[in-house]
């Protein structure tokens, strides 16, 4: 059984939306949210999936079997459906069940990932999509745990992988550059995007991540959920 995020409201973290994020921002979709996570990035806005020190896993973590998850994405209707966390790929070997038995119901997958763990061939025959949000120095956590080489390397070989960085200040632009360029990820698959939780402090950063992607090629991409509903869960 998945572990997954809980809503509030004590049902799984399993809801239909828009996809705020990336290069499929604005399709309608389905997610699934999973519980755990292998980083601790400070800005964190789903910490509920890992931080025990703050959220009670007994209250923010439930198991749900495949036939259940599945019902309930579903009846959501989408046909796009985004797996997200936490960290997902913690869980690959459910995850291949469920993302195979997702396309055989004729659902497009995303999987939402820090970059750090290589996934299993049997999701990756399933997925049609990577976003990938390698975490950077501003984000608290160790060079060692943020960057996988093996990983982003895979990563950066796949056409189907695009990469989000979560940027707060100018001083994270070399850094991603950076990245790009020992990963070998062309601009078109690079995607920035400003940290905020509140829509004040992302109009206040989007200007100059704006001119950041006209320099360097890259796209821009806002978080829509938050700029139409804030920093709610579910939404």
């Amino acid at each position: 059984m998945l572990k997954l995020s809980r809503l509030p409201s004590g049902q799984p973290e399993i809801f239909a939306s828009l996809q705020g994020e990336g290069v499929s921002f604005g399709t309608p979709s389905v997610f699934v949210r999973l519980a755990l996570c292998n980083l601790r990035c400070t800005w964190c806005d789903t910490a509920y999936t890992w931080d025990w020190e703050h959220h009670d896993p007994k209250q923010e973590i439930m198991r749900l079997g495949l036939p259940a998850i599945l019902d309930s994405v579903q009846q959501l209707g989408s046909k796009n459906v985004v797996i997200t966390g936490g960290e997902p790929l913690l869980q690959q070997d459910l995850l291949a069940e469920l993302t195979g038995q997702l396309i055989a119901n004729g659902h497009r997958i995303e999987v939402e990932t820090n970059g750090t763990i290589l996934p299993l061939p049997a999701i990756v025959t399933a997925v049609a999509q990577w976003n990938v949000s390698p975490k950077l120095a501003s984000s608290g956590n160790p060079a060692a745990k943020r960057e996988v080489d093996d990983a982003l390397a895979w990563f950066g070989r796949q056409n189907t992988a695009f990469f989000k960085f979560v940027v707060v200040d100018p001083a994270d632009l070399n850094e991603v550059a950076d990245l790009a360029r020992r990963y070998t990820i062309p601009p078109e698959r690079v995607l920035l995007m400003p940290e905020g939780r509140d829509t004040s402090t992302l109009a206040s950063r989007s200007t100059w991540v704006a001119e950041a992607c006209q320099q360097h090629g890259f796209r821009f991409t806002p978080r829509l959920h938050v700029l139409l509903w804030g920093d709610t869960r579910g939404r």
